[in-house]
């Protein structure tokens, strides 16, 4: 037996002994690593412009969608009482209501709906109209002009529908929700003055 034999394999086991461990604790330190990229958790900033409120539209918008429903509903009861039997030919809406009688209990809860703090009022109905276009424009005020247009494309349409010119009531509810929507607009840009 020569001794470079032996001095050959004791260098090489040597070497590989103490590679292997350097070799193991790479491992487990890249192990380590990727459980610690693994857990990183995601917080949101505390800054005062990302602490903005949150405003869930889409239950905003079924609330609103139930409550007209249920007004809804109450309307057509009160104009099946008003028509009765008299539904006859007509040309236009305008045409059909001219000639409708109502008993004093009707009238008077017709008048309560569209006073001042009734629910078909100036007020309230604008509000709402209000309420949806901001719903529906997903809370940007930018997007004011488009639910304007929108409102009155839908007053064009209910005229034409009605055949005649509508009551007073309905001009004034639109320019009172035009009205609340440019102050809403107006608040966007009020802001972003501000913030610059």
């Amino acid at each position: 037996m020569s001794v470079n034999g032996v001095t050959g394999v004791g260098a090489t086991a040597y070497t590989t002994a103490t590679t292997a461990p350097k070799q193991a604790e790479t491992a487990a330190e890249k192990t380590t690593a990727k459980a610690e990229d693994t857990g990183v958790v995601y917080e949101p900033s505390t800054d005062a412009k990302d602490s903005k409120k949150i405003t869930d539209y889409s239950s905003i918008v079924a609330n609103m969608k139930q409550e007209l429903s249920s007004k809804n509903t109450q309307l057509q009861n009160l104009v099946n009482e008003l028509l009765g039997k008299q539904a006859t030919k007509y040309t236009s809406l305008a045409d059909l209501f001219k000639n409708v009688t109502a008993d004093p209990a009707t009238i008077a809860q017709a008048q309560k709906d569209i006073g001042e703090d009734g629910y078909w009022g100036v007020e309230q109905t604008s509000d709402r109209l209000v309420s949806m276009a901001q719903a529906l424009s997903g809370g940007d005020a930018s997007k004011a002009d488009e639910m304007i247009a929108a409102i009155e494309k839908g007053f064009k349409q209910a005229t034409q529908a009605w055949g005649d010119d509508l009551p007073d009531i309905c001009r004034q509810t639109v320019d009172a929700a035009t009205e609340k929507l440019n102050k809403w607009k107006a608040s966007l840009n009020s802001s972003e003055v501000i913030e610059q």
